[in-house]
């Protein structure tokens, strides 16, 4: 066999002007050894009639695409081919030329259907699998509330570190901008009706209530249960959970219970400093638009909000909290396959915790309405 694919001119002219030759290809014709050969065809000048194949050892892809342009180019024919290279030939043939490489598309009432049944088939196995980590956790609680020394302590204070503590900056600073832009939407909407003090109440219910604890679970989520979907997910990747598995450590018990706890703890505490630091910010508007000293808004929030409100946002926190971290630890240990199966799943994550805490929030408003805290 030879080394190297090679070519001829069966009248043994000029090959920079092959006029009415055939063009005798030998060799192999793959991806290794054909990089001379195709340089050297796309100098030949003239006419060819023929292409031949006969002396080819081996063909591949790639040599296939060479020959098709090649005949393509000098409106040759190609002679010669055995049956495994008719076949490379006929597959390449429309490359460069314009064809249609596409496969073929199934009409749209075909499509339709088989979507939604992969989307029906899909959300089954999702039932399942939501199922399958809820009694996961559910044997966890019980295995750690038999056997309390077990309980990981250093990992829920280090998961409440980053939970909450390090969230402290940016939390505390979106909801002060928060409460500037409520306070001065609402106060240029309020002077209509010569209104202007209500701003106190709008800032202090609307915080307190709804504001403040919703932006604190969408930021939450985005921050702290994608961390939770990544972290788990490259664990599954790296195969440290199946490890733990094998040395007779519930990764449920280790990973998942601190993150859960956290988060649900955490947003409790979270979501009263985001509503004190909007209202700090009302004041601020308060003070510098409105006449109204800050100390004085301060005090009317006490006068004008009623408790429960104060009430409904610290019960719908750790609700949101839990909601996220199940989420994001759902979503980590369903990694399968790569790496792109961590990013997916991690954007997974963030996009259903914050649809159910915003879904879960609807109701909450319906049902605090209904028993007279509206």
């Amino acid at each position: 066999m030879q080394d190297a694919a090679q070519y001829t001119l069966d009248d043994d002219g000029d090959q920079g002007a092959a006029d009415g030759a055939r063009l005798v290809l030998s060799g192999p014709l793959t991806l290794a050894r054909i990089a001379p050969l195709e340089r050297a065809l796309k100098k030949l000048t003239g006419t060819i009639h023929t292409v031949d194949l006969s002396a080819v050892d081996e063909i591949d892809t790639v040599g296939a695409w060479v020959v098709c342009r090649t005949a393509r180019e000098h409106d040759a024919d190609i002679t010669g081919a055995s049956e495994a290279a008719q076949r490379l030939l006929h597959s390449v043939q429309g490359i460069g030329a314009g064809g249609d490489l596409r496969p073929p598309r199934a009409p749209v009432w075909e499509r339709v259907p088989l979507a939604v049944g992969d989307k029906v088939y899909a959300g089954r196995s999702g039932i399942y699998g939501v199922v399958a980590f809820f009694g996961q956790i559910l044997i966890a609680w019980v295995s750690l509330a038999r056997r309390p020394s077990r309980f990981p302590f250093k990992a829920l204070v280090h998961q409440m570190e980053l939970v909450g503590v390090t969230a402290l900056p940016i939390i505390g600073l979106m909801s002060f901008l928060i409460g500037i832009v409520i306070a001065q939407q609402g106060s240029v909407q309020l002077e209509q009706f010569g209104a202007e003090s209500l701003t106190v109440n709008l800032v202090g219910r609307i915080t307190l209530r709804e504001l403040g604890v919703l932006m604190t679970a969408i930021m939450v989520a985005g921050r702290s249960g994608s961390a939770f979907a990544a972290q788990l997910g490259t664990m599954k990747l790296t195969e440290e959970i199946d490890a733990m598995r094998t040395i007779g450590i519930s990764p449920v018990e280790v990973l998942v219970i601190p993150r859960i706890l956290a988060a649900t703890f955490m947003m409790v505490l979270l979501g009263f400093y985001a509503s004190a630091a909007a209202i700090i910010g009302g004041a601020v508007v308060g003070e510098v638009t409105l006449g109204i000293p800050f100390w004085t808004f301060l005090s009317r929030i006490q006068e004008v909000v009623p408790e429960h409100d104060l009430w409904v946002g610290l019960i719908k926190a750790p609700v949101f909290g839990l909601i996220v971290a199940l989420a994001g630890c759902y979503h980590g240990l369903q990694v399968r396959g790569d790496s792109e199966e961590v990013g997916r799943r991690t954007t997974m994550a963030v996009v259903s915790a914050i649809f159910a805490v915003i879904v879960l929030d609807a109701f909450f408003a319906v049902f605090f309405t209904e028993i007279g805290w509206g």
